[in-house]
């Protein structure tokens, strides 16, 4: 459920066939909308890009919260169904609403870190309820030591938005394959570490080279072709 902790409202979505209270009838809030359609207006997608939506709104009871709620139909440029959205705080005005909702997806930079750049996807080795647990600390972690790089700082410092953790994490490549190459120029014997460097890349195959699914050489695909047998059963 989406929500938005200031003055502790929760903004959250409901079906288009749940049933709200209007001039003492009870009718769905589909309905409602559909005789008080909404007005153009531009919204701030997660504080950034402006779009256009078309929002209608009224404050009325919801029938299956047993409560009023400030209730909202939302659609986006180019959809052709609202969708509808609940609000618990009778208070705020409706494109504050429709701001908070757009936040919602912020929870997904954190997945998409934690999944592509922090090893919590495939790259996760436990299983079962304590290996996911050790997973998310992990992510946590990492996304906490990654505060501290001096880039990250800097950004934070200027009261600027942090960057994500998977171009950090690639600026710390960079960093450390420019150290390796660095302390290889300086060392007495750079052919000796350039050789051991060599054989660590490729004789222990740090990086193997996997099959690919998509080509099928060496796979069995069956006959696939017509059994002489069953020539009864073609079709006149």
């Amino acid at each position: 459920m989406p929500f938005c902790e200031r003055r502790r409202t929760v903004v959250s979505q409901i079906k288009r066939n749940q049933n709200v209270i209007f001039r003492n009838k009870k009718i769905a809030v589909e309905q409602y909308f559909a005789s008080y359609p909404g007005t153009e207006n531009n919204v701030a997608i997660r504080g950034g890009k402006q779009e256009k939506v078309t929002v209608g709104s009224a404050r009325l009871h919801v029938c299956s919260h047993g409560a009023k709620r400030f209730v909202i139909a939302l659609k986006y440029e180019g959809e052709k169904e609202y969708r509808y959205l609940v609000a618990t705080d009778l208070t705020w005005r409706t494109l504050d609403i429709v701001d908070a909702y757009t936040l919602r997806w912020l929870i997904e930079v954190f997945f998409e870190d934690w999944k592509i750049s922090e090893g919590w996807g495939k790259l996760t080795k436990h299983t079962g309820e304590k290996g996911s647990r050790r997973g998310v600390i992990l992510s946590l972690l990492t996304d906490h030591c990654l505060f501290f790089h001096p880039d990250q700082q800097a950004f934070i410092e200027n009261n600027r938005a942090a960057c994500i953790v998977g171009s950090l994490i690639r600026r710390i490549r960079n960093e450390c394959f420019l150290e390796l190459v660095k302390d290889m120029l300086i060392d007495d014997d750079p052919n000796r570490r350039l050789d051991e460097l060599t054989e660590l890349l490729t004789k222990n195959e740090i990086y193997q080279l996997m099959p690919s699914t998509k080509h099928l050489a060496g796979k069995d695909l069956g006959r696939l072709e017509p059994s002489p047998s069953l020539k009864h059963k073609k079709a006149a």
